[in-house]
């Protein structure tokens, strides 16, 4: 595990938030908070095992500054934020911190919790992580459109949800590329590995449909239900999520068509079943495919491309840091709409 030499200057200094912030060292393993010296002016890294910490950071400097803060497998865990000069703001989020770090099937990554630096100005001014207490998780289970993905220019909205968070409420993005029901539930480094994980109190979205190319309607239903009940067995409150569009235009400019609206080659509607699903089993459900249907039709066939990849890689189904980032400020809104998550723990 690799450790980062503080660096003193206009940009990072070591003036503490207050008495309880003040960097001090520490080991993986105590209870003492670990701060800004495990930081240089554009990272840091904690010597952490496996959990869930609470980060809160003094933003800001003699210059004006803009800071955005991402973490582990590229997830955002605060937007830029700008402060002016001589100014600070104090902002507060919590991390699941997990091996693999980032997608279930992938790499386990980097060892500890690492924190990078961005934004147009970015200030750090000092730093807190502590173990977090009884923080309230969102696991994810979901595709590629979900994900923390690796590398740029690819992102799932999964992994631009922390950034709407505030401490106390963390995410937990264990969505893969490629995944089918069927896979998902069939794979033992996912459904059988996250099934355990699920704690009481604990939301799971669900997002399953765009590779059940060849599911059934027999089969997938059975499938979601299988995943509803897993979870309330564990003692976690399941929440369905329709899946997002494809952006595929038909000639009047409406996404009224099998490929943009996720009905398969046998004629299987997901969104539909998955509502049909939270419906029978009572089960709250974020009718995602309907919101960024209604999002990606009103900016139209051109203004559009910039939430997917289209300019860059032609693919009209996954989405950019842009999109994606658009795409979670949407299950944000449906979380606060259905009183699934409490007001004072989210950023609007």
């Amino acid at each position: 595990m690799r450790r980062f030499t503080a660096l003193r200057g206009a940009t990072l200094t070591a003036l503490a938030l207050s008495t309880t912030l003040t960097a001090a060292p520490a080991r993986a393993h105590t209870a003492r908070p670990l701060g800004i010296d495990h930081c240089t002016a554009t990272a840091c890294h904690f010597d952490v095992p496996p959990g869930t910490y609470d980060v809160t950071v003094r933003l800001g400097a003699a210059t004006a500054s803009a800071t955005r803060i991402t973490g582990e497998t590229r997830r955002t865990l605060l937007p830029e934020t700008a402060v002016p000069a001589g100014g600070h703001a104090t902002r507060s989020f919590t991390v699941d911190v997990r091996t693999p770090e980032g997608e279930p099937t992938g790499p386990d990554g980097t060892p500890g919790l690492d924190l990078a630096l961005g934004g147009s100005a970015p200030a750090l001014d000092a730093i807190r992580v502590t173990p977090a207490g009884h923080a309230r998780r969102i696991l994810l289970i979901g595709d590629s459109t979900v994900c923390d993905q690796p590398a740029d220019p690819y992102s799932g909205w999964g992994q631009q949800l922390p950034q709407y968070l505030r401490e106390g409420l963390s995410v937990a993005n264990h969505a893969d590329s490629g995944e089918s029901t069927v896979t998902y539930l069939q794979d033992p480094r996912l459904w059988a590995a996250v099934r355990p994980l699920i704690r009481p109190g604990d939301l799971v979205l669900v997002q399953l449909a765009h590779n059940d190319k060849t599911t059934d309607e027999a089969t997938y239903r059975a499938n979601l239900e299988t995943l509803v009940a897993g979870i309330r067995d564990r003692g976690g409150q399941p929440v369905l999520v329709t899946p997002v569009v494809r952006r595929w235009f038909n000639a009047d400019g409406t996404l009224d068509n099998d490929t943009a609206l996720l009905v398969n080659g046998l004629g299987v509607d997901h969104p539909a079943v998955i509502r049909s699903v939270a419906a029978a089993e009572d089960v709250p459900l974020i009718d995602l495919t309907a919101k960024t249907k209604q999002l990606v039709e009103s900016l139209g066939p051109e203004a559009s491309k910039a939430l997917y990849l289209y300019n860059e890689k032609r693919d009209n189904t996954h989405t950019s840091v842009h999109g994606a980032t658009v795409f979670a400020g949407l299950v944000r809104d449906e979380l606060l709409a259905r009183h699934l998550v409490p007001e004072g723990r989210v950023r609007v």
